[in-house]
């Protein structure tokens, strides 16, 4: 995945990529404004650290210009798991934004989820708003903005569907028991597109209505016990249960033996489970970008399994630079790895903090206020650490098809993920389980 030398001491790589962005070759040419490691570019900066498990399964990128557009930016986080898992990983961190590439800007040209005269209609685009301009005016233009998404929701879905098949026929990648997460994003001007895939997270820095900062998730955590991934699940003869060893963590396994034990419902790869359930169909949503919108958090479960959104969005305020956000974030997970969980084995952590306002992005952000939302310090835990917060409230989902065909789901919201242990339960029925089994 990338190097994992100090950021200080690793300059921004500029990776060189096979295939074709938005319709010309690439083919041994260099893609300005890539980063695949830790590094920092203008509006971005990203940090890894390996955990004790064995191989750094997490990947990432963060690629400004992307399609050669100076307001437009895409980022991904992936989190392998498998004995093969960082090599899926790695695979979809490459070959992913291309596809999503090709798909968006020469289907449909221009970005799809921008308005011809730049108006704002709501903060956050939704099946379900709590309230409407019933206005012509308001109703043609939110009916033209919702044909947009869709067509950018179908561009999403389309590409993770393309990359789930090339996986699948890859020679020398093995993906029946291996596989990945992604979390992924679009920023063109002030639209934002997330799509979303398993566990990783995306959480939102934004300031209330008094000017605090606080964290606003923008993902969702598709787990197997959440109710309607587990009828999807359950109709497809997979099962969902917890092991006696870790009896609160919900795991997806095959009809007739207690293997592989997949700690999500969505992902990449996992092929001895996509006809039982497992799917690779994103989460996609959209959200106008606005002026109290001040940086996204994208990172592995590494992370969220020990840090509330809020902790996370306190870090990176505190933080004095843009630069060091992302390593900031890291190092707390680890330190809070180690004093909740002393007899486990840290996970990976990758992180990427995208800057949306011009203050951050300057590297003001030690300026933010912050909300404290009743975190607090205890005695005897290390400097900065804090008492993980985790939070109960769900979010509605879309509803739509949840049947087995997996280029069809429905949209399942539930935040806040609370599983620490493995992500693919250890057995040995597949045979070899390597130090990078998660």
């Amino acid at each position: 995945m990338g190097s994992c030398l100090p950021a200080g001491q690793r300059p921004t790589e500029v990776a060189a990529l096979p295939g074709k962005v938005g319709g010309g070759s690439r083919r041994g040419e260099e893609a300005p404004g890539r980063i695949a490691g830790i590094g920092t570019g203008n509006v971005a900066c990203l940090f890894t650290r390996q955990g004790k498990k064995g191989t750094n399964q997490d990947a990432m990128v963060a690629w400004e210009n992307f399609n050669g557009r100076s307001d437009t930016v895409f980022c991904g986080v992936f989190d392998g798991h498998g004995p093969h898992g960082h090599l899926v990983a790695r695979k979809v961190r490459d070959t992913l934004p291309l596809k999503l590439c090709d798909l968006i800007y020469c289907d449909y040209g221009e970005s799809p989820t921008s308005n011809s005269d730049g108006s704002v209609l709501e903060e956050s685009l939704s099946p379900y708003p709590d309230a409407e301009d019933k206005s012509p005016t308001f109703t043609a233009q939110k009916e033209e903005h919702l044909e947009f998404f869709d067509l950018m929701k179908e561009s999403f879905r389309k590409a993770f569907r393309v990359m789930d098949k090339e996986l699948k026929l890859h020679r020398n990648i093995d993906s029946i028991c291996s596989g990945t997460t992604a979390v992924t994003l679009i920023k063109q001007g002030q639209d934002l597109i997330v799509g979303n895939l398993g566990d990783s997270r995306a959480v939102l820095g934004t300031r209330d209505q008094n000017g605090h900062l606080v964290a606003h998730q923008l993902t969702v955590d598709l787990k197997p016990d959440h109710p309607r991934e587990a009828r999807r699940i359950k109709r497809c003869n997979g099962r969902v249960f917890a092991h006696q060893d870790e009896p609160d963590v919900a795991r997806l396994w095959l009809p007739n033996c207690n293997s592989p034990g997949l700690a999500m419902a969505r992902a990449f790869g996992d092929f001895c489970l996509k006809d039982f359930g497992l799917i690779s169909v994103p989460e996609v949503t959209y959200r106008r970008i606005m002026e109290k919108d001040q940086f996204i958090v994208l990172a592995t479960d590494g992370v969220w399994d020990v840090l509330s959104n809020q902790e996370v969005v306190e870090v990176v305020a505190s933080c004095s630079g843009r630069s060091g956000a992302a390593r900031a974030v890291v190092d707390l997970a680890n330190q809070t790895w180690k004093f909740k969980y002393p007899t486990s084995k840290t996970d990976d952590c990758a992180v990427i903090c995208l800057f949306l306002s011009k203050d951050a992005a300057a590297g003001g952000l030690s300026g933010l206020s912050v909300a404290s939302k009743g975190i607090g310090s205890s005695p005897g835990m290390p400097p900065r650490l804090r008492t993980p917060q985790h939070f109960s409230k769900r979010v509605i989902p879309e509803d739509a098809d949840d049947e087995c065909d997996p280029n069809i789901s429905g949209d399942e919201r539930s935040l806040e993920g609370f599983t620490w242990l493995n992500t693919l339960l250890t057995l040995p029925k597949f045979g070899d389980t390597s130090p990078t089994k998660k």
